[in-house]
């Protein structure tokens, strides 16, 4: 007789997001244990919290700061990222982050005109990834420059968790932090993980990837939008101007060993628009699809190899000429940002 795998998730909110924690076997305990190491990666990671480790590194910017090592790991990861991105993905680019009006939780925005705040005093702040200073436990950031992890702060706590619960005995993890997702192990039907790909012009999701050990990350510029000055802006800085991006892709999803590099490179793809979409990812083990303004559908050369069905060219555009998205089984989770 067969033994069904007991099956435990929840869903919350964290991070300015939608979290959905997905735990295969193990003890009764772990999906708790993943909540609450997900609350405590936000205590330390996140801008909006006056009392983070982050907002003190903002705070005491020019001077060394002694940090965790959960908070060291991020930082130095977030330097790596800036070099493997070519410099599309900075985490000093909070100054400009401001600028554009996102100066408080998405969940307070609330995508209303932003036009009238008082200027944040951070929206004096410069850029300077490059000259950021790891010593021993401590940082310390340019002085004039703030920290803003942005989305590698969601996929490496994706990757954190999901590592702390196989080795806590768990035989399968999936956590998705705001559509990026990292799984590990044993999926729930004793196989791979499947992680669809959402659109937000698509009734159906546009992809549908399968994992046995790796992470999903997407990048729009058709969510967390707001009005500032008269004008929509979106939270995907280019830090090259600083503005939000004005490149012609819509979606990017990257697939990639890990959550944390999966993110960046969603979002170095979509920087890099139609032209050259793609020139970033080769070599790092990294794939992505990516949307552009009318529905067309590019994909890596390698992409293929993840996907159960085949990738259509087109999705439904808000004008309403489409053609239809792939079929496939039911994914196990979805990943939308």
């Amino acid at each position: 007789m067969t033994m069904r795998t007991t099956v435990r998730e929840i869903e919350f909110r964290a991070m300015g997001s939608d979290a959905h924690l997905v735990v295969v076997g193990g003890s009764v305990g772990l999906v708790e244990r993943a909540r609450a190491r997900v609350e405590e990666l936000e205590q330390r990671w996140s801008r909006f919290l006056p009392g983070s480790e982050v907002s003190e590194l903002t705070r005491r910017a020019g001077t060394a700061v002694t940090v965790s090592p959960d908070t060291m790991l991020l930082v130095d990861l977030a330097i790596e990222a800036f070099r493997l991105s070519g410099g599309s993905f900075d985490p000093t680019v909070l100054g400009d982050v401001v600028r554009a009006g996102y100066d408080r939780s998405f969940d307070a925005l609330d995508g209303r005109d932003q036009s009238h705040l008082d200027l944040d005093p951070m929206s004096s702040l410069t850029t300077g990834c490059g000259d950021i200073q790891i010593c021993g436990s401590t940082v310390c950031l340019p002085a004039g420059t703030g920290f803003d992890p942005g989305g590698i702060g969601k996929g490496l706590a994706a990757d954190l968790v999901t590592e702390d619960l196989l080795e806590a005995g768990a035989e399968g993890a999936c956590v998705n932090l705001g559509g990026d997702v990292r799984v590990r192990g044993t999926g729930p039907d004793h196989g791979p993980w499947t992680v669809a790909v959402e659109h937000p012009w698509s009734p159906e999701p546009i992809a549908r990837f399968g994992l046995l050990d790796g992470a999903v990350a997407t990048s729009t510029s058709l969510k967390r939008r707001w009005v500032s000055g008269g004008e929509v802006r979106h939270h995907l800085i280019d830090p090259g101007t600083g503005r939000p991006s004005d490149s012609d892709l819509t979606l990017v999803a990257a697939v990639a060993p890990n959550a944390w590099v999966a993110e960046i490179m969603a979002k170095s793809v979509l920087l890099r628009g139609t032209d050259h979409p793609f020139d970033l990812i080769g070599g790092i083990g990294t794939e992505a699809l990516a949307v552009d303004a009318a529905g067309r559908i590019q994909a890596s050369d390698g992409l293929p190899d993840f996907l159960g069905a085949r990738l259509a060219p087109f999705i439904s555009t808000p004008e309403g000429s489409s053609l239809s998205a792939p079929s496939g089984a039911d994914p196990a989770r979805r990943a939308s940002s």
